[in-house]
């Protein structure tokens, strides 16, 4: 298998076409070019990206990752293709948040644009793209966050046809100066679902009154305000319950960047921390010597290869979906609050080695400390995402179907079914296939086959001891059940992709190695829990398991990660 982790003086995406690599090359050279000192200043000044935003305008950057082939004008590179969009989404993540927020921002905006009947909208979202500009997505409200029921963005009917709208919204990336902000609203003369509203606004409207930028930081999130602002017909992009639809399925597509975004961000801090603690000498020894330092660097190595794994497997199944296969939608969150989530433990285990030094100003480790804690709280929090997930859970575990099996998708095509999933319901009559097939590919890897007794000791749990009715509804049991649940999923997912990319079996080994820990701290939570039952309690206690250890196993591994040392450092 070819390099694990993202290398800028290396990379070299094959896989993909000419264009789309041309692009990638072209981003990652403006930064190096720009280097690691302006980019730490920038951070530090706080200092709005104009340059960034011109680069993508000179390349058409955007507008060729981010126009549909529907609405491309027949230019041959433009199209919405998932397979480099993640690409994208991961060098943008390794360089700066913020730089993938104005991406990750105008994905979002532009879903429901994508989404809508409204031809005339699509073309204008099209020519603006192409013209450089960024999008935003106008969902979030100070007081209701993305609670879309209660939304009081209010649109009044008017005598000569259209309306206007009156109201906040609150935590609106490029609302600054986004060229198309997608508004969620309710008609104030329409109760109830029917009268909810999607529809386009121009952030340079007089009636668009920009209030502030919310955080202290160079991406614009911003809280704006509408004051009778007048939506014509060809403003509205969606109405009634198609206009609830658009804002989950906008999310759908959305959330899935903020797992590439992690993985980015980790890998580039990954090379910092192992290239500073390898070549530092403490009491005589280097750091990397002792052997907590070696275990703690081998456990973040093995999670990002982790969340790299299922991250690419999952876009198989995003760009392989269809109305009756949408297993994309079990999938889906958990690369946004599982992957980033890991994200958040890898950057601590790399901190718990350099300590002091991830504070430095100079450092690209203290953007990461404080960036990747973002990730898991965006696009619905990791609690909103686990309720999600366990909805998904008794099909998943105990029904599986017959599918043909999902190819790798990297070829250069056009995902047109992003933009027409229908409608956001029936998620109880999803099916998937037999989750035990993946982890029977490799029995012979010592801690998958550990594992593997703790995940089918799952399927158990729901027949012998499953929750009761009030245990159904205390969420904060429930969550520890999704937990448990979301790494029987990663973990099929991370085999599949681990067979189609000849991954190294140590390298797998140690990985599962990290599983079966984390299972078993999930097993020893559930325990612990104030509502657990006796038989849920002695089930716990039975699944918490001891990896299989194995010495030379971890050295090899830690040779792996050793050998990072010194491969990137970043332009200065």
């Amino acid at each position: 298998m070819s390099e694990l982790l993202f290398n800028p003086s290396t990379y070299d995406p094959t896989h993909l076409d000419v264009e789309s690599r041309r692009l990638l090359r072209a981003t990652i050279d403006w930064f190096e070019a720009r280097g690691k000192d302006q980019l730490i200043a920038d951070d530090l000044s706080g200092v709005w990206y104009t340059e960034f935003l011109d680069f993508v305008r000179r390349e058409k950057l955007f507008a060729t990752f981010q126009t549909p082939a529907a609405e491309a004008d027949g230019h041959p590179d433009k199209r919405w293709d998932a397979t480099r969009n993640a690409a994208l989404s991961e060098v943008l993540g390794f360089y700066g948040l913020q730089y993938w927020y104005a991406w990750q921002v105008t994905v979002l905006g532009l879903g429901p644009i994508w989404m809508s009947e409204n031809a005339d909208a699509r073309r204008r979202a099209a020519a603006l793209l192409d013209d450089g500009a960024v999008f935003a997505f106008g969902l979030s409200e100070k007081s209701h966050g993305a609670d879309v029921y209660s939304t009081d963005m209010v649109l009044t009917p008017q005598p000569d046809g259209g309306f206007t709208a009156s109201g906040e919204k609150y935590y609106i990336g490029n609302g600054n100066v986004a060229g198309m902000v997608s508004v969620f609203g309710r008609r104030a003369d329409v109760e109830g679902p029917d009268g909810y509203v999607f529809f386009a606004v121009d952030s340079q409207h007089p009636a668009f009154h920009l209030v502030k930028n919310v955080v202290p930081s160079q991406m614009f999130v911003s809280a704006f305000e509408l004051r009778d602002y007048p939506v014509r017909e060809v403003d509205v992009l969606h109405t009634g319950p198609e206009a609830f639809s658009a804002a989950l399925n906008t999310v759908n597509v959305g959330k899935f960047n903020l797992c590439t975004a992690s993985i980015g961000i980790s890998e580039h801090a990954f090379y910092e921390a192992i290239t500073h603690a390898h070549n530092r000498v403490l009491y005589g020894h280097p750091v990397t010597d002792f052997p907590h330092v070696r275990a703690g660097f081998v456990d973040a190595y093995a999670r990002t290869v982790a969340m790299k794994l299922f991250s690419d497997r999952a876009v198989d199944y995003f760009r392989t979906a269809t109305p009756e296969d949408r297993r994309y939608l079990l999938f889906n969150p958990i690369t946004k609050m599982k992957v980033t989530s890991e994200g958040e433990r890898v950057i601590d285990l790399l901190w718990d080695v350099i300590a002091a030094k991830g504070f430095e100003k100079d450092t690209y480790f203290r953007m990461a400390t404080r960036d990747i804690r973002a990730l898991p709280k965006l696009e619905g929090t990791v609690q909103v995402n686990l309720a999600l997930v366990l909805k998904f859970m008794p099909s998943y575990l105990r029904n599986p179907q017959d599918y043909p099996p999902v190819p790798q998708r990297h070829d250069a095509g056009d995902d047109a079914f992003f933009f027409r999933q229908g409608p956001a319901r029936g998620l109880g009559k999803v099916t998937f296939h037999d989750w035990r097939t993946a982890y029977q590919g490799f029995a012979e890897v010592p801690n998958v086959a550990v594992f593997t007794e703790q995940a089918d000791g799952l399927v158990r749990f729901l027949t012998e001891c499953a929750p009761d009715a009030e245990q159904a509804k205390d969420l904060d049991f429930q969550l520890v059940v999704g937990q448990l649940f979301t790494l029987v999923v990663y973990g099929q997912l991370v085999l599949e992709q681990a067979e189609l990319a000849g991954l190294d079996r140590d390298v797998l080994d140690q990985v599962f190695d990290v599983l079966v820990r984390d299972f078993s701290a999930c097993a020893v939570q559930l325990h612990g829990k104030a509502s657990s039952t006796e038989a849920q309690q002695r089930w716990a206690l039975a699944h918490v398991r001891k990896p299989a250890t194995d010495t030379a196993r971890f050295d090899r591994v830690w040779q792996q990660v050793a050998a990072l040392s010194g491969t990137y450092e970043m332009n200065e």
